[in-house]
């Protein structure tokens, strides 16, 4: 696929926008792809959105997303998973996005992640017979407590290896500090199921999770970054995820059209 045509704008960039508005702002702005989040897509009904995206042309990259296994009693959360799954395949990706989860309240951090395992072997079978891959996403250790006890990209792929349907999200923002990255990011190979993009803001906003900004606009050297993906030979979507809270107040059309621009000067270049 042209690099041109690989941008993915992320739902979540556009937080306040109905699922039919960030349809409608991506074939406006001639964006081929776009990711989706499960609580949106259930606003608007998951049949009702697999025809809109359809109907609009568009591939959808993602479906974020499934996870949160963490819990000792873990059963409600893996009937959540499966429903995931099967939302994934009738939205027609082939990519359900998992956060892992934090630690539980055990406070047993080997234990947690060692019930996300477990979980994910099983829920890798019945991914694999939907034609949906589990793309585990390690998550910067600032958000181990409460988001994701998988905080390397080693971690992800410890896991990941085990199964014929698992693989792993890079998303810039939670991998670019680890020293051992180059190296696991050509471990990760063809199991790179999503690449996600952002940039790091410094200073840090008192809420971490929205730290993100514009590609290009912080610290992460994402020239290099996609250059090291794309060598695996990395050929689907490239997803821009933003979580920035003026962003998000900010005109959806104004922000479509900056992660455009951003997408094309910054990272097409690289792929």
């Amino acid at each position: 696929m042209a690099a041109v045509a690989r941008l993915s704008l992320n739902q979540a960039t556009i937080k306040r926008a109905t699922v039919a508005e960030a349809v409608e702002g991506c074939v406006r702005h001639g964006i081929e792809a776009i990711g989706l989040w499960r609580e949106p897509v259930a606003d608007h009904g998951l049949e009702r959105t697999a025809k809109l995206v359809a109907d609009a042309g568009l591939r959808v990259s993602s479906l974020c997303r499934g996870g949160f296994l963490t819990a000792v009693d873990n059963r409600a959360a893996m009937d959540d998973n499966r429903r995931a799954i099967e939302e994934a395949a009738t939205l027609r990706t082939d990519t359900l996005v998992m956060v892992v989860g934090g630690v539980a309240g055990d406070k047993d951090l080997i234990g947690a992640r060692q019930r996300v395992a477990d979980a994910i072997a099983e829920l890798s079978v019945e991914a694999k017979s939907a034609g949906v891959t589990l793309a585990l996403e390690p998550m910067h250790p600032v958000f181990c407590a409460d988001r994701g006890v998988l905080s390397t990209l080693a971690q992800a792929l410890d896991i990941a290896e085990k199964h014929e349907s698992v693989g792993v999200v890079v998303d810039a923002l939670h991998v670019w500090w680890d020293p051992d990255l180059d190296a696991q990011i050509v471990r990760a190979g063809e199991r790179i199921a999503s690449y996600q993009v952002c940039d790091w803001l410094t200073p840090v906003p008192a809420d971490v999770l929205l730290g993100r900004g514009y590609p290009g606009d912080g610290d992460i050297d994402l020239d290099r970054l996609t250059r090291h993906v794309a060598a695996t030979g990395y050929s689907r979507d490239v997803e821009v995820e933003i979580f920035n809270a003026d962003i998000w107040a900010a005109d959806f059309d104004e922000v479509i059209k900056e992660v455009s621009r951003r997408y094309h000067s910054i990272v097409e270049p690289a792929l």
